[in-house]
């Protein structure tokens, strides 16, 4: 099988890794790509939300199956065009995307799927921010109602600064979300759907806030862990049976099903789990630590999700242990990030670790230098979570970049057994 990976960043990084781990995949592509990417497999110059660009891509390559990663292309509906033009495809049409691209749309099929979500409301008109906001807090959640990268929310228990990122979303012709703020620990879980049939991935937790101690603005993600210790087997089934099932067969019962990766992003209170948000596709960085534990052939899963064969498809298999993604920022992230950094310390194969590049150039002289806001995932593995942090922070800290943070604390509650789940009430 040759399998066309689309995207440029450490998620596609890290899928392009665990389908080189494939003996069936017999040749793989990355478009755009990366530097890290070039190192081992082929990259192409494709414009990832060109449908022409894409198809032609796929064709020249000669794909069995192409494999969309960032959000926004599905939503656009390449994944739409890459099937019209007779190639498997692992992601949702665009009608099916919908379940990330507007948050509206999603709680409409949460709500008719019986699945617990926060309460919202949906502000389109500066002169009604002020009267919806009294409606909520004391801790307020204000979201684009749009795609925003992860970097669109603001949780605030300050109501200034919640009507500050909704007047400024507004000015900005985007719809705003306000939703009642949901406790408890924070879990998201990856499934692969093809239509009604559902085969969970492991759970995995994200770290949004950009410093230690869930400290400042949120981000695109700061890092993630897998799996989750303090997560029972039967709490991950129940989030399965209760939410994303239902979910699923609502998709289907709209004419809109959903074929590839549904990651749900939910709080686990005192009334059980309750969804945060859906996204149409593997989440960035917890695809990272989630693949490097993934046993079995990833290829062989994605195309059978992508031809409609997943229910007959061998369940995925996971490697003893534990797995942790640190994220390396830029000087400024989130906020405008300082590019064109030369970055040292990323060569040689160190055991149990891998460097994934997520915004990286190679300049004309060979120099690898920063060009996005999250420049690199250091992914370890680990018997246990303490191992998997202490290889990864090792390894991090022999990275060069000027000006950039990372977080130090990247599944240390969890190794310090500070999260459980609420008493059912």
């Amino acid at each position: 099988m040759r399998v066309l990976v689309i995207g440029s960043g450490a998620r596609e990084h890290a899928l392009v890794e665990a389908l080189r781990r494939d003996s069936g995949v017999t040749a793989i592509a990355a478009a755009p790509g990366n530097p890290g990417i070039a190192q081992v497999a082929e990259v192409r110059p494709v414009d990832p939300v060109g449908a022409e660009s894409v198809v032609g891509a796929a064709r020249e390559f000669g794909a069995d199956l192409v494999v969309i990663g960032p959000e926004v292309p599905l939503v656009l509906g390449i994944a739409d065009a890459v099937r019209a033009a007779g190639i498997a495809c692992f992601g949702p049409s665009a009608a099916a995307a919908r379940i990330e691209g507007s948050k509206a749309f999603a709680k409409d099929v949460m709500s008719a799927a019986g699945v617990r979500t926060a309460h919202s409301e949906i502000v389109d008109h500066p002169g009604e921010l002020d009267a919806a906001l009294d409606r909520f807090g004391p801790t307020w959640v204000v979201k684009d109602d749009g795609l925003a990268a992860g970097k669109g929310v603001v949780v605030t228990a300050d109501r200034s600064a919640a009507r500050d990122h909704g007047a400024e979303l507004l000015e900005q012709g985007h719809p705003v979300l306000l939703e009642s703020f949901l406790d408890g620990p924070e879990v998201s879980l990856f499934c692969l759907v093809d239509g009604e049939t559902v085969v969970p991935l492991l759970p995995a937790q994200d770290h949004k806030r950009v410093g230690d101690g869930d400290t400042g603005p949120n981000t695109g993600g700061m890092g993630a862990y897998a799996p989750l210790p303090w997560l029972p087997a039967e709490a991950a089934a129940e989030i399965v049976d209760d939410v994303v099932k239902p979910v699923a067969a609502e998709m289907v019962r709209r004419g809109v099903p959903f074929s590839g990766l549904l990651y749900a992003g939910l709080a686990i209170g005192q009334a059980g789990p309750a969804v945060i948000e859906f996204n149409c596709r593997f989440g960035d960085p917890e695809t990272q630590a989630v693949l490097a534990l993934l046993d079995s052939p990833l290829g062989a899963l994605l195309h059978a999700t992508a031809t409609g064969t997943l229910a007959q498809a061998q369940p995925p298999r996971w490697k003893d242990g534990a797995a942790i993604t640190v994220v390396l920022a830029a000087e400024n992230y989130p906020s405008r990030p300082r590019t064109g950094d030369v970055i040292s310390g990323t060569e040689g194969a160190v055991a149990n670790t891998e460097v994934l590049h997520a915004g990286t150039s190679q300049r004309s002289d060979g120099a690898l230098v920063s060009a996005g806001g999250r420049v690199l995932n250091v992914v370890a593995t680990g018997g246990d979570l303490t191992e998997a942090r202490v290889n990864a922070y090792a390894r991090i800290a022999g990275i060069k970049l000027p000006g950039s943070h990372f977080r130090t604390d990247i599944g240390l509650a969890a190794v310090e057994d500070r999260i459980s789940l609420p008493t059912r009430v």
